[in-house]
């Protein structure tokens, strides 16, 4: 999983039962977002809006049971 946080938040800001589901955080890659962004499977418009409304986006594993999955077209 993944999850993004807005640049002026930090994991203090997460909700408690975020934390408790995600347990250990590591940071992986600081990314510029904008709507002509390509991401490979989140609709970069959904991420920049849970990055403005809630502050923070949680990206979860592809179900593999489900394979039509959005890829960033």
């Amino acid at each position: 999983m993944y999850l993004y946080i807005h640049e002026d938040k930090t994991s203090n800001d997460l909700p408690e039962e975020l934390i408790k589901m995600v347990k250990e955080l590591t940071h992986a890659i600081d990314l510029e977002l904008t709507p002509e962004r390509k991401l490979a499977r989140e609709d970069v418009n959904e991420v920049i809006k849970n990055l403005e409304e809630k502050g923070y986006h949680l990206q979860m594993p592809p179900d593999l049971l489900s394979p039509d999955l959005y890829r960033g077209d």
